[in-house]
């Protein structure tokens, strides 16, 4: 019989042989991790940096425009309506409307 004849030793040598193979997969698939992330990093630094860099000047340029817009629109209407308010007043306790409500 053939199974007779395998030894210990012999059961050994196939391990360690196999193990030997499982690191050289291994090994390859850590050189690939290592190029893929080096793929990686490239792209960020093409592709998203120049996003980043649009879209922080995209801000910039709309908190620009909203203190132009604040300033010159909506500070002085809302200085306009509080005088129309205080004058509306003025006109409902002279003319004695201001009572009906």
């Amino acid at each position: 019989m053939v199974l007779a004849d395998v030894t210990l030793g012999d059961v050994r040598d196939v391990f360690i042989i196999l193990l030997a193979l499982e690191s050289l997969i291994v090994v390859g698939l850590l050189v690939w991790l290592i190029l893929e992330l080096r793929g990686l990093t490239n792209l960020l630094k093409k592709e998203i940096r120049p996003i980043l860099s649009s879209a922080q000047e995209t801000v910039s340029t709309v908190r620009g425009t909203t203190a132009f817009v604040t300033s010159n629109v909506v500070a002085p209407f809302i200085k306009v309506q509080g005088y129309v308010a205080g004058f509306r007043a003025i006109v409902d306790t002279l003319t004695g409307h201001d009572k009906k409500r």
